[in-house]
């Protein structure tokens, strides 16, 4: 396996193990202002939940819907935010299609540790987009995935669809 460097994810693996609203990372983004939602890479934000680029992509524009509400418990999550939870993930879906055309996608949660989650303390949607091929001979032989877009273009490409149907929302029916 070939070793690579990553020192920006330190502070990741060293965020504060008490789990608290105040150690969270998806709390500390909610509570920023929206003047910094480019910085924190959030794309929206409704009323229960917003929606964030993961900052380690598992692919191109892999997005997070999370809701407001500190809790691992989807069941005991409000209807409400279970609502707009999916509203927001069909949404991300519908935009990500536009935007890059991908073939397929990946959507779900890891709900616990045990089950994978990263950040098992606040429940989170991934919506991964999949293409034929985007799993080839680097991850499986060489053990390296290959992102071909930075972050901020990718954040400024989806802004701007997120941009475009809020507004097209916002326009009167006939």
């Amino acid at each position: 396996m070939e070793t690579k460097f990553t020192p920006w994810r330190m502070h990741y693996i060293k965020r504060d193990s008490e789990h608290s609203t105040q150690s969270c990372v998806f709390c500390a983004m909610a509570a920023t202002d929206e003047a910094d939602d480019p910085r924190n890479l959030i794309l929206a934000r409704g009323t229960a939940c917003f929606v964030v680029m993961n900052l380690y992509p598992y692919n191109t524009a892999h997005l997070m819907v999370v809701p407001y509400t500190h809790t691992a418990d989807l069941p005991g999550l409000a209807s409400d935010g279970a609502q707009e939870l999916f509203d927001l993930t069909r949404r991300c879906v519908t935009l990500l299609g536009k935007e890059y055309a991908p073939h397929g996608f990946n959507l779900g949660m890891n709900l616990g540790q045990i089950a994978g989650a990263g950040i098992a303390e606040h429940l989170h949607m991934h919506i991964v987009p999949r293409w034929s091929g985007d799993t080839n001979f680097m991850p499986l032989i060489g053990g390296t995935k290959l992102i071909p877009e930075e972050l901020p273009v990718t954040y400024e490409r989806l802004r701007r669809q997120f941009q475009a149907d809020e507004m097209q929302a916002a326009q009167p029916k006939p």
